[in-house]
């Protein structure tokens, strides 16, 4: 089964990084947020990739085709480049990457719809190139395949801007700087999908996933929610990139299951 990822945004609320680099490839500790999502997919099995590319998409390129040199020792002849002898011992070995470009400015429902091509079964799973979670991708599936709608979307909490006050009168009896709030639900993106979504998108690069499609599965009542109470962090603003960085600088940053 193929884990489909949306790494074309432009990511302009991350300015500072994303006018040298696309969001994916931000980094996290010295990984991109990218290789982030594929090794929580990857510990639960899933590792064959499709990657939906656009803005500075041949960065993303570059570091698929160069992953093996930069992620390995390796020993070359000098003046003979058909003699590169790469020692491999990192964990990726068995992943399978498809690089598809879906245009600088096509919106995600146009990108879904670009890579339908790829699709050889009959679920994929799709999910944002800028977010990570503790989510068990096999629970998730199991609860898909359960109730035999065309589409699961994981709901999640939103991510706390501000740290949380617990208040009694006029009195601060707590104060907490969390990353989530308590309250309420949004999508977290981690999608599982039946190929009949692919009916309600369209050729048109102005298609957006999260307008007329996603309304349209909602109102068949072919959408169903999948609620992860646990860890799950977006990276929309450097303030965010900061403590995903900070979280991953301890033992066991939460969204780190492999």
């Amino acid at each position: 089964m193929k884990a489909v990822i949306l790494c074309g945004g432009k990511g302009t609320r991350l300015r500072e990084e994303t006018e040298v680099r696309p969001k994916p490839m931000v980094q996290i500790g010295n990984r991109p947020v990218l290789w982030h999502i594929m090794k929580i997919y990857a510990a639960y099995g899933f590792k064959d990739f499709v990657i939906c590319l656009g803005y500075k998409g041949n960065m993303i390129k570059e570091y698929f085709l160069n992953y093996e040199m930069m992620n390995n020792d390796f020993t070359i002849q000098l003046g003979n480049f058909e003699s590169i002898q790469v020692h491999s011992n990192h964990e990726e070995a068995d992943w399978t990457v498809t690089l598809a470009d879906t245009g600088e400015e096509t919106q995600t429902g146009g990108r879904v719809k670009k890579i339908e091509k790829y699709i050889d079964e009959d679920t994929f799973m799709l999910t944002y190139g800028d977010g990570v979670a503790d989510i068990n991708i096999k629970e998730l599936l199991k609860f898909h395949k359960s109730h035999g709608k065309i589409g699961t979307m994981t709901a999640v909490h939103p991510p706390s801007r501000f740290g949380e006050l617990t208040i009694e009168g006029d009195q601060v009896t707590e104060f907490t700087e969390k990353p989530q709030t308590k309250e309420g639900l949004i999508s977290g993106g981690f999608f599982v999908l039946n190929t009949e979504f692919f009916e309600y998108l369209t050729d048109d690069d102005s298609c957006i996933l999260e307008k007329e499609p996603l309304e349209k599965l909602a109102a068949d009542g072919e959408l169903m929610i999948y609620s992860n109470k646990k860890f799950w962090q977006c990276v929309d603003t450097y303030r965010e990139l900061e403590l995903l960085n900070n979280l991953w600088k301890n033992a066991n940053p939460p969204w780190k299951v492999w």
